[in-house]
């Protein structure tokens, strides 16, 4: 089973893959085919940000339970 990339790791390769659009020489397929990668990225970003936003409240929640 894979081991589930962090969010620091997910940010560094957007951050590659928004120089690589803006570079010049990328063609339009292949523009394609990063910004796809990119919007998987995103996706997974937002997703995992979500779980931590959810965890938070259940603490404190917890906390205020207390």
């Amino acid at each position: 089973m894979a081991k589930a990339k962090s969010l620091e790791t997910a940010f560094e390769e957007l951050d590659a893959l928004i120089g690589q659009l803006e570079d010049k020489d990328t063609s339009l397929e292949e523009s394609f085919k990063i910004y796809s990668s990119g919007m998987k990225l995103v996706k997974y970003c937002g997703d995992a940000l979500d779980k931590v936003e959810k965890k938070m409240i259940v603490l404190e929640q917890e906390k205020e339970e207390e």
